[in-house]
Protein backbone atom coordinates (compact mmCIF):
# COMPACT_ATOMS: atom_id res chain seq x y z
CA UNK A 1 0.00 0.00 0.00
CA UNK A 2 1.05 3.73 -0.86
CA UNK A 3 1.31 5.05 2.60
CA UNK A 4 3.38 8.39 2.07
CA UNK A 5 4.53 10.62 -1.19
CA UNK A 6 7.18 12.95 -0.97
CA UNK A 7 7.37 14.81 -4.63
CA UNK A 8 6.91 17.88 -6.72
CA UNK A 9 3.18 19.33 -7.12
CA UNK A 10 2.92 19.48 -10.87
CA UNK A 11 -0.75 20.86 -11.28
CA UNK A 12 -3.55 21.56 -8.86
CA UNK A 13 -7.01 21.04 -9.65
CA UNK A 14 -9.40 20.91 -6.47
CA UNK A 15 -9.89 18.41 -5.29
CA UNK A 16 -7.24 17.19 -7.24
CA UNK A 17 -3.36 17.17 -7.43
CA UNK A 18 -0.79 15.99 -9.29
CA UNK A 19 2.42 14.96 -7.83
CA UNK A 20 5.35 13.67 -9.80
CA UNK A 21 7.29 11.34 -7.37
CA UNK A 22 10.21 10.32 -9.68
CA UNK A 23 9.25 10.81 -12.55
CA UNK A 24 5.74 9.22 -12.12
CA UNK A 25 2.94 10.93 -11.79
CA UNK A 26 0.32 10.14 -8.57
CA UNK A 27 -3.14 12.05 -8.72
CA UNK A 28 -4.47 12.56 -4.96
CA UNK A 29 -7.56 13.37 -3.89
CA UNK A 30 -7.31 16.02 -0.84
CA UNK A 31 -10.05 17.13 1.70
CA UNK A 32 -10.09 20.87 0.94
CA UNK A 33 -9.34 21.37 4.48
CA UNK A 34 -6.30 19.58 3.42
CA UNK A 35 -5.76 21.16 -0.03
CA UNK A 36 -5.80 24.91 1.05
CA UNK A 37 -2.22 24.16 2.93
CA UNK A 38 -0.62 22.53 0.10
CA UNK A 39 2.74 25.13 -1.67
CA UNK A 40 2.91 26.33 -4.81
CA UNK A 41 2.85 24.36 -8.23
CA UNK A 42 7.19 23.58 -8.53
CA UNK A 43 7.62 22.96 -4.88
CA UNK A 44 7.77 20.16 -2.56
CA UNK A 45 5.68 18.15 -1.06
CA UNK A 46 4.79 15.46 1.70
CA UNK A 47 1.40 13.83 1.74
CA UNK A 48 0.77 10.94 3.75
CA UNK A 49 -1.53 8.88 1.66
CA UNK A 50 -4.36 6.14 1.60
CA UNK A 51 -5.24 3.86 -0.92
CA UNK A 52 -8.17 2.60 -2.30
CA UNK A 53 -8.53 -0.31 -4.61
CA UNK A 54 -12.07 -1.08 -6.55
CA UNK A 55 -12.45 -3.12 -9.67
CA UNK A 56 -12.21 -0.08 -12.47
CA UNK A 57 -9.72 2.07 -10.54
CA UNK A 58 -7.13 2.52 -7.76
CA UNK A 59 -7.52 5.79 -5.92
CA UNK A 60 -5.23 8.01 -3.57
CA UNK A 61 -6.75 10.10 -1.07
CA UNK A 62 -4.13 12.52 0.65
CA UNK A 63 -3.59 14.31 3.75
CA UNK A 64 -1.42 16.89 5.61
CA UNK A 65 -1.59 14.97 9.31
CA UNK A 66 -1.49 11.76 10.31
CA UNK A 67 -5.56 12.46 12.35
CA UNK A 68 -6.91 13.76 9.24
CA UNK A 69 -6.03 10.40 7.77
CA UNK A 70 -7.07 8.33 10.35
CA UNK A 71 -10.37 10.17 10.52
CA UNK A 72 -10.88 9.48 7.23
CA UNK A 73 -10.58 5.77 7.63
CA UNK A 74 -13.18 5.55 10.61
CA UNK A 75 -15.56 7.74 8.29
CA UNK A 76 -15.46 4.74 6.17
CA UNK A 77 -15.82 2.02 8.10
CA UNK A 78 -19.19 3.58 9.22
CA UNK A 79 -22.11 1.62 6.83
CA UNK A 80 -23.32 3.84 4.08
CA UNK A 81 -19.83 6.02 3.72
CA UNK A 82 -17.42 5.74 0.89
CA UNK A 83 -14.69 7.28 0.57
CA UNK A 84 -15.87 9.94 -2.11
CA UNK A 85 -18.45 11.08 1.58
CA UNK A 86 -15.63 10.86 3.47
CA UNK A 87 -13.80 13.53 1.26
CA UNK A 88 -16.58 15.28 1.13
CA UNK A 89 -17.47 15.80 4.60
CA UNK A 90 -13.52 16.75 5.46
CA UNK A 91 -13.91 19.46 2.84
CA UNK A 92 -17.03 21.09 4.58
CA UNK A 93 -16.03 21.21 7.92
CA UNK A 94 -12.58 20.68 9.68
CA UNK A 95 -11.89 17.50 11.42
CA UNK A 96 -12.17 19.53 14.12
CA UNK A 97 -15.51 20.81 13.35
CA UNK A 98 -16.65 17.29 12.62
CA UNK A 99 -15.77 15.74 16.05
CA UNK A 100 -17.83 18.87 17.66
CA UNK A 101 -20.64 18.20 15.29
CA UNK A 102 -20.37 14.38 16.19
CA UNK A 103 -20.11 14.87 20.08
CA UNK A 104 -22.91 17.48 20.69
CA UNK A 105 -25.14 15.10 17.71
CA UNK A 106 -25.83 18.47 15.80
CA UNK A 107 -27.66 16.69 12.87
CA UNK A 108 -28.47 19.78 11.63
CA UNK A 109 -24.96 20.69 10.74
CA UNK A 110 -24.57 17.01 9.23
CA UNK A 111 -26.95 17.35 6.44
CA UNK A 112 -26.02 20.45 5.02
CA UNK A 113 -22.70 18.37 3.79
CA UNK A 114 -23.61 17.25 -0.14
CA UNK A 115 -24.06 13.54 0.17
CA UNK A 116 -25.35 13.51 3.59
CA UNK A 117 -29.22 12.84 4.87
CA UNK A 118 -30.76 12.46 8.17
CA UNK A 119 -30.28 9.02 8.27
CA UNK A 120 -26.79 9.44 7.27
CA UNK A 121 -26.19 12.02 9.80
CA UNK A 122 -28.00 9.79 12.44
CA UNK A 123 -25.95 6.95 11.90
CA UNK A 124 -22.62 9.25 11.72
CA UNK A 125 -23.48 10.05 15.08
CA UNK A 126 -23.97 6.31 16.35
CA UNK A 127 -21.08 5.14 15.10
CA UNK A 128 -18.46 7.68 15.48
CA UNK A 129 -19.26 8.90 18.59
CA UNK A 130 -16.69 6.92 20.45
CA UNK A 131 -14.20 6.97 18.16
CA UNK A 132 -13.85 10.79 17.81
CA UNK A 133 -13.02 11.08 21.24
CA UNK A 134 -9.17 10.47 20.66
CA UNK A 135 -8.93 12.63 17.87
CA UNK A 136 -10.37 15.29 20.14
CA UNK A 137 -7.55 16.96 21.56
CA UNK A 138 -5.01 16.19 18.85
CA UNK A 139 -6.64 18.24 15.84
CA UNK A 140 -6.36 22.06 15.30
CA UNK A 141 -8.62 24.01 13.86
CA UNK A 142 -6.43 25.88 11.70
CA UNK A 143 -6.67 26.20 7.87
CA UNK A 144 -3.71 27.75 6.46
CA UNK A 145 -4.10 29.74 2.96
CA UNK A 146 -1.01 29.81 0.92
CA UNK A 147 -0.75 32.58 -1.35
CA UNK A 148 -0.29 30.67 -4.41
CA UNK A 149 2.48 32.14 -7.61
CA UNK A 150 0.32 30.90 -10.28
CA UNK A 151 -0.55 32.58 -13.51
CA UNK A 152 -3.65 34.67 -12.74
CA UNK A 153 -6.73 33.15 -13.94
CA UNK A 154 -10.17 34.82 -15.66
CA UNK A 155 -12.71 35.27 -13.33
CA UNK A 156 -14.50 32.83 -15.80
CA UNK A 157 -11.85 29.89 -15.31
CA UNK A 158 -11.75 30.53 -11.22
CA UNK A 159 -15.93 30.38 -11.33
CA UNK A 160 -15.22 26.90 -13.64
CA UNK A 161 -12.79 24.97 -11.59
CA UNK A 162 -14.85 25.89 -8.63
CA UNK A 163 -17.99 24.31 -9.50
CA UNK A 164 -16.20 21.64 -10.65
CA UNK A 165 -14.47 21.20 -7.22
CA UNK A 166 -18.08 21.03 -5.69
CA UNK A 167 -19.54 18.55 -8.23
CA UNK A 168 -16.71 16.54 -7.54
CA UNK A 169 -17.13 16.78 -3.95
CA UNK A 170 -21.35 15.63 -4.44
CA UNK A 171 -22.66 18.66 -4.79
CA UNK A 172 -25.47 18.53 -7.71
CA UNK A 173 -24.56 20.99 -10.78
CA UNK A 174 -27.29 23.44 -10.39
CA UNK A 175 -26.50 23.77 -6.68
CA UNK A 176 -22.51 24.17 -7.01
CA UNK A 177 -23.56 26.82 -9.42
CA UNK A 178 -25.87 28.55 -6.88
CA UNK A 179 -23.08 28.47 -4.28
CA UNK A 180 -20.70 30.13 -6.16
CA UNK A 181 -22.45 32.63 -7.56
CA UNK A 182 -23.92 33.86 -4.20
CA UNK A 183 -19.85 33.96 -2.61
CA UNK A 184 -17.79 35.25 -5.78
CA UNK A 185 -15.78 38.07 -5.65
CA UNK A 186 -13.71 39.81 -8.33
CA UNK A 187 -10.56 39.30 -5.91
CA UNK A 188 -10.79 35.56 -4.99
CA UNK A 189 -8.41 33.17 -6.37
CA UNK A 190 -10.17 29.60 -7.10
CA UNK A 191 -8.96 28.76 -3.14
CA UNK A 192 -10.63 30.84 -1.16
CA UNK A 193 -13.96 30.94 -3.35
CA UNK A 194 -14.06 27.22 -2.90
CA UNK A 195 -13.39 27.60 0.94
CA UNK A 196 -16.20 30.28 1.29
CA UNK A 197 -18.94 28.56 -0.81
CA UNK A 198 -18.26 25.45 1.93
CA UNK A 199 -18.59 27.81 4.29
CA UNK A 200 -21.29 29.35 3.18
CA UNK A 201 -23.00 25.75 2.49
CA UNK A 202 -22.98 25.18 6.18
Amino acid sequence: MIGRLRGIIIEKQPPKVLIDVGGVGYNVFMPMTCFYELPNNGQEVIVLTHLIVREDAQLLYGFNHEQERELFRELIKVNGVGPKLALAILSGMSAKQFIVAVEQSEIKTLVKLPGVGTKTAERLIVEMKDRVKRFGEELSDSMTVIETGNIKKSSNQIESEAVSALIALGYKPQEASRIISKVIKPEMDCETLIREALKSAL
